[in-house]
């Protein structure tokens, strides 16, 4: 009988935890949980006679795949995937998947919250700024990008976006400004928010450059990954703009240097953007069906290592 394994170190929602076992189950599947492991020990362990794996911010790494000597397909629930060693993978005839815009209404309402939390000044009773008015820039236009535009639009921001994967009629389309720079981007907007991926071409690409061009009242929103901030540009950013502003749904690794900004920076403790109950379940039972899908009709829609 094939074998699911649910590994997750931060466990799903028990309401999603019970709906994934009911899509694997009625497959004919059998599930196994793995959750709130303290050591890669119980990971080696678990993964041994699996043929699929859900994750959700769980490190999938060469030693991992290879111990899963029955491995056929491991799926991240989330859009971010580089959690998974994609090389490892191809070498095992691993097929990896994501499922992409399960939470991207999450991640966007939390880039609000914080940047409002920001803008008022942590709440501590001084005078902030309002979002109406000011303008926010997409750095990429994906599925999360999509819906920052639309609650930036609601709140009455002039909203622009830069993607070289997206075409300029289908960015108009939607109402956003397009810019065909990244430089651009940053020199026309007062907000910025970031929804790339971690890869060679863009791990600390977020440098003191690129940021230094912001204008007056600039604030970066980070609910990609950390390790596309230079950091060094970061705190050069805070010690000479004394009007910058950072948050991030990730610690970034410099966070102790950073605490002395008080107002002008916030980050979540531990990635949030995905962790809303609707999110939970959504990423969760997409993450079951492509499973289920793949391995009784080879669907490969969401594989990543092609």
């Amino acid at each position: 009988m094939t074998k699911v394994l649910l590994l997750t170190e931060k466990p799903f929602a028990k309401v999603a935890v019970n709906s994934i076992k009911e899509i694997i189950n009625a497959a004919g599947f059998e599930t196994v949980l793995l959750e709130k492991y303290t050591s890669k020990d119980e990971v080696l362990k678990a993964v041994a006679n699996v043929e699929a794996i859900i994750i959700r911010s769980d490190i999938a790494d060469k030693e991992v795949i290879n111990a899963a000597k029955n491995l056929k397909i491991i799926v991240r629930a989330g859009a971010g995937f580089d959690n998974i060693d994609l090389n490892s993978a191809t070498e095992k005839n691993v097929v990896a998947m994501n499922t992409p815009g399960q939470n991207s209404n999450a991640v966007a309402e939390l880039a609000f919250g914080m940047m409002l939390y920001s803008a008022r000044n942590h709440f501590n009773g001084k005078s902030g700024f309002e979002l109406k008015n000011k303008t926010i820039g997409l750095h990429a236009y994906g599925n999360v990008g999509k819906f920052v535009a639309q609650i930036a639009k609601g709140f009455g921001m002039d909203v622009y976006a830069f993607d070289p994967f997206v075409k300029k009629e289908d960015i108009e389309k939607d109402g956003i400004n397009y810019v065909s720079t990244v430089e651009e981007l940053y020199s026309k907007c007062q907000y910025i928010s970031l929804h790339i991926p971690a890869n060679e071409k863009t791990k600390k690409s977020i440098n003191f450059d690129l940021l230094s061009k912001m204008p007056q009242g600039a604030t970066l929103v980070n609910t990609a990954r950390k390790e596309v901030i230079d950091e060094v540009s970061l705190i050069k950013m805070f010690d000479t703009r004394l009007d910058f502003k950072y948050v991030s749904d990730i610690e970034p690794d410099c966070k102790n240097e950073l605490i002395k900004y008080e107002t002008r920076y916030y980050a979540t403790p531990k990635k949030m953007g995905a962790q809303t109950e609707e999110a939970n379940v959504n990423a969760g039972l997409a993450a079951a069906r492509q499973i289920v899908n793949f391995i009784k009709y080879g669907d490969k829609t969401f594989q990543v290592n092609k």
